[in-house]
């Protein structure tokens, strides 16, 4: 019983999926934030980080930079998630719609993932291009990818979190990355101010960023795996508390 209706649930969730991600696909804001995504990171890596000059056949330095990127690009996928349902109104017809709050969070989390991951896959010529150029480790390339799909995954559950308490796209796209920027960035405290041992690495932990570095050393730490699926879970599950609230509210 319990599978089957797992099942009924995956089947919504998919079909809400589409359609969400066909009116993403319709607006330009997804366009405007793969345009940034590819190339920000590739001035970063080519005129900031000045590649061609490290002569080390190693894109660390490229992708350690996605998770900063994010801070300002998952913001932009998820602010109109639920914020603008909520702006226009739609959400009252969304709610009495044979859907559960589970349905309609995994739906449009499974949209903006795609999203990211269609956004991802853009950025797989450059390695491409770069291959004769050295002898690169493609399986530390590979768990980049992984890393990054984990830590983009927890980054667009945190932001439909944000959007879910919007009021407005703006407020959505702000608190978003304010709260992205905290959960990015917030190991670096432990790096400028001298912290006991046991908090250091407590803020660590909290960090998004700070799971990722083992990623980009090409190394599947089950720790990492695990800290990511379980804040996505979280942060949706949050969501769905969010959603049922502003139903019966």
């Amino acid at each position: 019983m319990k599978q089957k209706k797992s099942f009924q649930i995956g089947l919504r969730a998919v079909a809400l999926a589409r359609k969400e991600l066909f009116s993403y696909l319709n607006a330009p804001a997804f366009y405007g934030a793969a345009v940034f995504f590819l190339l920000f990171c590739s001035i970063w890596l080519f005129y900031f980080q000045r590649y061609f000059t490290m002569n080390v056949a190693s894109l660390r330095p490229y992708f350690a930079f996605f998770p900063l990127v994010f801070i300002l690009v998952i913001p932009v996928l998820t602010m109109k998630s639920w914020a603008e349902e909520r702006k226009t109104g739609s959400i009252e017809l969304l709610l009495t719609m044979p859907f559960s709050e589970w349905d309609l969070v995994l739906g449009k989390f499974c949209a903006v993932f795609a999203l990211l991951v269609m956004m991802l896959i853009l950025t797989i010529p450059l390695p491409l291009t770069l291959f004769p150029l050295g002898e690169f480790d493609k399986g530390v390339i590979v768990c980049e990818y992984i890393g990054a799909l984990l830590i983009g995954a927890s980054a667009v559950a945190l932001g439909l979190l944000l959007s879910a308490l919007s009021k407005n796209q703006a407020g959505s796209f702000l608190g978003s990355a304010v709260a992205l920027m905290a959960a990015m960035l917030v190991s670096q405290l432990t790096f400028s101010l001298n912290l006991p041992y046991w908090l250091a690495q407590g803020i660590n932990f909290l960090s998004l960023s700070f799971h990722f570095d083992s990623f980009s050393k090409g190394l599947l730490d089950s720790r990492d795996i695990v800290f990511y699926l379980a804040s996505t879970v979280l942060f949706l599950f949050i969501t769905t508390r969010v959603i049922l609230f502003r139903k019966w509210s």
